[in-house]
């Protein structure tokens, strides 16, 4: 493993929006785009990025109001996240890409190769569009009930995510950690955007997505229905590497598995 320079930078975007963001790895590289989830930022990567080949150029992005970035637009949902890291990609002058993204990344990196049919040449979700409860296009009553909780009793909200993202004998001290990050997203973004993923219809996004996606689900927490559902669209590969937030726990185990991708892509 060796340590690599990273460089951060940043893109202007409408609605007086600064993405910022960190490149690493050289120019001429197979290109590695790295997508947080929802109430978290782009230094979740940065030991995955230590782990990865040499020869990979690495770009971690901060969504809108995440981690560095910053934004004051009205406009939550998934599409607009897309194009936050289409403007990166774009600013980068990137013609090929792998996309990777953790949890609401994992939504995102769809939009991305949606947006991108012709750079993006293949789609990776951690942990990501398997849970059926927050990544197909929701009911109006669900939908509902999860603004109402968020909204009602945010910390409530988030501790359920937490919960219903650690397996049996994941350390409580682990849960606090990711407890404390979420819960300190920064607001209306936070309540927004969940908004905007239990409204975003994946079913029609991954049905205009032309590149191959894998999923890299954690096995304990994976629902049959989704992969009987989306296996003849999605390839899911169960892993034991950790909780919903195994790009943190388990950054070498995660680097292998984003490299057997940019092998294969």
């Amino acid at each position: 493993m060796t340590t690599r320079t990273k460089r951060h930078r940043e893109v202007q975007r409408d609605d007086h929006t600064t993405i910022r963001y960190t490149v690493s790895g050289p120019a001429t590289g197979t290109t590695l785009a790295l997508v947080h989830g929802w109430g978290l930022d782009r230094s979740d990567f940065d030991a995955i990025t230590e782990h990865l080949p040499d020869g990979v150029r690495v770009i971690a992005v901060d969504l809108a109001e995440h981690g560095e970035s910053r934004s004051t637009r009205t406009d939550w949902t998934i599409e607009e996240f897309g194009r936050d890291v289409v403007a990166v990609l774009e600013a980068e002058s990137v013609d090929s890409a792998v996309v990777a993204g953790h949890s609401l990344g994992g939504a995102v990196a769809v939009e991305v190769g949606r947006q991108l049919p012709g750079e993006v040449s293949h789609i990776v979700a951690l942990d990501s569009l398997h849970y059926l409860g927050l990544f197909p296009a929701q009911g109006p009553e669900q939908v509902e009930a999860m603004e109402d909780l968020f909204r009602r009793d945010f910390d409530a909200g988030v501790r359920g995510l937490v919960e219903g993202g650690s397996p049996v004998g994941t350390e409580e001290a682990l849960k606090e950690t990711y407890f404390a990050r979420m819960t300190a997203v920064r607001q209306p973004a936070g309540v927004r955007s969940m908004s905007g993923l239990v409204r975003w219809d994946m079913d029609a996004a991954l049905g205009e997505t032309e590149q191959p996606v894998t999923v890299f689900a954690v096995r304990e927490l994976t629902d049959p229905e989704a992969v009987e559902r989306y296996g003849d669209r999605v390839d899911f590969v169960l892993v034991d590497l950790g909780s919903h937030h195994f790009p943190v726990e388990a950054p070498e185990g995660t680097a292998k598995l984003l490299a057997g991708v940019l092998g294969s892509a």
